[in-house]
């Protein structure tokens, strides 16, 4: 008991000793408290002029799901839509000139709200409905060139991380597509606490580093947290920028479960399941001129379920990759710009071995944005053309294609051969059978912003 009181009494005084040194650097008795309301809004006119047909249903002529929840997935071919992806309120309040705040409502990925159930911040009534995506408060300074932040906030994975030139930034079409990580739904915001700083006065070195629930918008469920850690470095002048991250997350740990059969254990024990994410970008800019890369590997501890023939469940681990590269830049310096992009995302790492085990009968994911069945390629490419400052007008083409990491004609080495057909996700055949699809979506692309 004794040493849990003194535990508290340092922490306590290490906390007053910030704050006694922040309360030291009075603030400019000039200060003035002031606020900004601002805000974007992007979406399109949309055609899907083809689709994935795996596994679709013949009655509706949807997609067979291949994608998870990109933007087009079951979106039937032919469909045309006026449609907002997404719509920012937001508010900067600099409550002193050590104290700011940030608060932000979102409506976000409205692109199958009525043709399919469940996509997007959309209400049972299909209307376009708002929610809380930022709320923090940033004491600026709290270390050397350091601020704390602490609540729902952008997290160090692809947004602005201090460094004017983190990927989404560079990569700056937002508009037209998340970043390569950002499709697979690697948190962009999260509730936690967050310091981000410069190693130097000059600003070419920095970074962040974050503790938060792992749930974005949504309410902690579980006691473990997500770390999230960030350094980069801007050279030559700095118009080059690196940057290195790396994620974790505890899932499930030593958590029971059951085995396929009632009554049965897992032979494996008690589940250990996590995932972990290394992510490598670099980018050059100059200011006619962007180009970059960005690349991971996400292993994903545990993630995959097996059924094996003697009726017991066993949990297996795969990788996910991805590479992404892009370049934008301008035709005139004012009105006219170009982009384009190429994806090239592989989850199957690791899942020729599970199927190929002489005990796997079948076998479902936990993930389903790392469902390992599905490679994917995805390119972009269009016009950027600007009429007046924050206004933007982009003709654009997105296509997303599709081929399975097994091939329909092999077998395990069980002693009844069981076909990778037969051994998709939950046991269906539409998930293994090496055949492409592609959905492709022509778009006008309208984006503005107001308040900046």
């Amino acid at each position: 008991m004794r040493k849990t009181i003194t535990k508290l009494g340092i922490c306590c005084s290490l906390f007053l000793s910030l704050a006694g040194t922040a309360s030291a650097q009075s603030a400019d008795s000039t200060f003035k408290p002031s606020g900004k309301l601002w805000g974007y809004a992007f979406g399109d006119l949309a055609y899907k002029g083809s689709g994935d047909t795996v596994g679709s249903s013949p009655a509706t002529a949807q997609n067979g799901g291949r994608g998870g929840s990109n933007q087009y997935t079951k979106v039937p071919p032919n469909t045309n839509m006026f449609q907002f992806r997404r719509i920012y309120l937001g508010y900067d309040y600099n409550i002193s000139a050590k104290f700011s705040a940030e608060f932000l409502l979102a409506a976000e990925d409205d692109w199958a709200g009525g043709i399919v159930p469940g996509t997007g911040d959309v209400l049972a009534n299909n209307k376009f409905s708002p929610y809380v995506k930022l709320a923090n408060l940033r004491w600026k300074n709290i270390i050397p060139n350091g601020d704390l932040v602490i609540g729902q906030s952008a997290t160090p994975t692809f947004a602005k991380n201090g460094s004017g030139m983190a990927s989404e930034e560079a990569w700056g079409y937002r508009s037209i597509e998340r970043t390569i990580t950002d499709i697979r739904r690697t948190g962009s915001f999260d509730f936690g606490l967050k310091l981000e700083g410069k190693f130097d006065h000059d600003g070419r070195f920095g970074y962040v580093a974050m503790v938060a629930n792992g749930n974005g918008a949504k309410a902690e469920t579980d006691m473990y947290k997500w770390c999230y850690g960030d350094i980069w470095a801007k050279l030559f002048d700095k118009k080059l920028i690196i940057d290195l991250y790396q994620d974790y997350e505890k899932l499930n740990w030593g958590v029971w479960a059951p085995g396929a059969k009632a009554g049965v254990e897992s032979p494996n024990g008690p589940r250990y399941q996590d995932r972990n994410m290394t992510k490598l970008y670099v980018a050059y800019a100059v200011p006619k001129l962007t180009v970059g890369f960005e690349g991971f590997m996400n292993t994903l501890m545990g993630d995959v379920i097996v059924a094996g023939v003697d009726k017991n469940t066993y949990y297996r681990t795969t990788k996910a990759m991805g590479l992404s590269l892009f370049v934008k830049g301008r035709i005139t310096p004012e009105k006219w710009g170009f982009f384009a992009r190429f994806d090239n995302y592989d989850p199957s790492g690791n899942l020729k071995n599970i199927v190929n085990e002489v005990n796997t009968k079948s076998y479902s994911v936990s993930t389903s944005q790392y469902e390992p069945t599905t490679k994917e390629m995805f390119a972009t490419f269009g016009i950027d053309y600007t009429p007046i400052k924050n206004v933007h007008i982009m003709p654009n083409v997105w296509l997303n294609t599709y081929q399975s990491a097994l091939d329909v004609n092999g077998s395990n080495s069980a002693t009844t051969p069981i076909k990778y057909a037969n051994m998709g996700t939950g046991g269906s055949t539409g998930m293994v059978n090496g055949v492409k699809g592609s959905d492709a979506v022509y778009r006008l692309t309208f984006y503005y912003v107001y308040g900046k």
